[in-house]
């Protein structure tokens, strides 16, 4: 076998067990990322629930095989970088690395599992399909701290969307799926602010009540999600990461920012344009710039400007200053801290809220209850090459529509249509 495969079959730094299939029982599948299935399992070790994705080594070798003739890198090489991406984190609204897995058919590894569902669902469950300011602000102020962790390490995300924006069991959000992160020099922390980043107070007429009222819960159950898919791209134009700007072409096209879309190269900005996405799709319950087909959507990033319907707010000003096309221009991450959205937040209490507006409603252990009833044991290897059997698991292939989540477990569908994706 080649260096790269060989890497993947090593144990990790920091005491990463190495799982083999006895080890772990399968509850059921919850959905099929960019290069492998996602699994609900337990650690019989432990006793612990994880979210396993496991990846078929042929479909890795196929995906290979037209890197080469593409000459766009290693596919080895980007799963491995992924588990160590993962092996860094340290931090509470970031995933463990909690074990990897080797056989001879499959690799694959695990992380924490989180039982409240994605932000896309979450936001399904809403009234109107929308969040309020507050929620809004409590999740945009998590994110923040995410990405902020993130660049100090130098990984740049490069795929911030709602469906990776998962819900922990104690209501806080866990940021999932570095498969298309990449490695900067890290940000530097005494980064000056830019003139003009700090936004000033809006008139006495529209100011707002700027607090947060975590005792609010949401209803229970999820939604089904749109049938409209959000299409990925991953086709790496150059793959010459620098350690100050990347060319590579990736991301999910309706959150991508124009210097992607350009190739002139990007860095720790274009995490800060996906976040003025998803806080559009969070106020107003669609994306800013979707078009007809990819090139429309490109287009518009590119050209318009958002529409930010409705009274001047400290949000809508927010987004504005996120959505900047000129990435020079773009809000950094201290102005983003000094906005009058998070006037009056104590950015050193966030983590310990001990009630974020939503909390889900079942433990780990109820639902590995309820999950498993009547769930056979299958075979986890033929499962996941058959799924991939065809070879289309590329990431600008993923789907998120029912007759796809239906394939994958037919005895115990998910609930909601869109893929753990991660």
């Amino acid at each position: 076998m080649i260096d790269d495969q060989k890497q993947l079959d090593r144990t990790p730094q920091h005491s990463i067990p190495t799982f083999d299939l006895d080890r772990l029982e399968i509850v059921t599948a919850l959905g099929r990322g960019a290069k492998g299935v996602v699994f609900l399992a337990r650690d019989k070790v432990k006793d612990d629930m994880l979210a396993l994705k496991v990846i078929s080594r042929d479909s890795i070798e196929k995906k290979n095989a037209k890197a080469v003739k593409n000459s766009n890198g290693n596919e080895y090489r980007r799963v491995s970088f992924e588990q160590e991406v993962l092996g860094t984190f340290n931090h509470p609204l970031l995933p463990r690395l909690r074990g990897v897995l080797a056989t001879d058919k499959v690799v694959g590894y695990a992380i924490d599992y989180c039982p409240g569902g994605n932000l896309h669902s979450l936001r399904k469950k809403q009234t109107e399909k929308m969040f309020s300011d507050d929620m809004i602000r409590f999740y945009a102020a998590e994110l923040v701290l995410a990405l902020e962790y993130l660049h100090n390490l130098g990984i740049v995300c490069r795929d911030l969307k709602p469906e990776n924006i998962m819900i922990q069991e104690n209501g806080h959000i866990m940021l999932v799926d570095f498969d298309l992160s990449t490695k900067l020099s890290p940000r530097s922390p005494e980064k000056t602010m830019p003139p003009n980043s700090v936004y000033k107070s809006p008139p006495d007429s529209v100011k707002k009540k700027r607090l947060f009222p975590f005792v609010r819960c949401c209803n229970s159950g999820i939604a089904p999600d749109d049938a409209a898919s959000q299409a990925s791209v991953n086709t790496d134009r150059t793959d010459s990461d620098s350690v100050e700007k990347s060319n590579s072409f990736v991301g999910t096209e309706e959150y991508v920012a124009p210097e992607i879309v350009s190739g002139k190269g990007h860095d720790f900005a274009v995490d800060w344009w996906s976040l003025g996405i998803v806080l559009h799709e969070m106020l107003y319950g669609t994306t800013p710039f979707r078009g007809l087909n990819r090139k429309e959507t490109f287009y518009r990033i590119l050209t318009k400007p958002p529409e930010l319907i409705g009274e001047p707010t400290s949000l809508r000003h927010l987004i504005r200053k996120l959505l900047e096309k000129d990435p020079k221009q773009r809000i950094t991450l201290e102005g983003i801290k000094g906005h009058d959205f998070f006037k009056g937040i104590d950015w050193d209490l966030i983590l310990r809220i001990q009630r974020p507006p939503y909390i889900p409603a079942h433990s780990e252990e109820e639902i590995t209850v309820e999950e498993s009833d009547g769930i056979k044991r299958f075979d986890v290897e033929l499962f996941v090459q058959e799924t991939f059997a065809n070879g289309d698991g590329g990431k600008h292939d993923v789907n998120h529509n029912t007759d796809d989540s239906q394939k994958l477990n037919n005895n115990n569908p998910p609930q909601h249509n869109q893929f753990y994706v991660f």
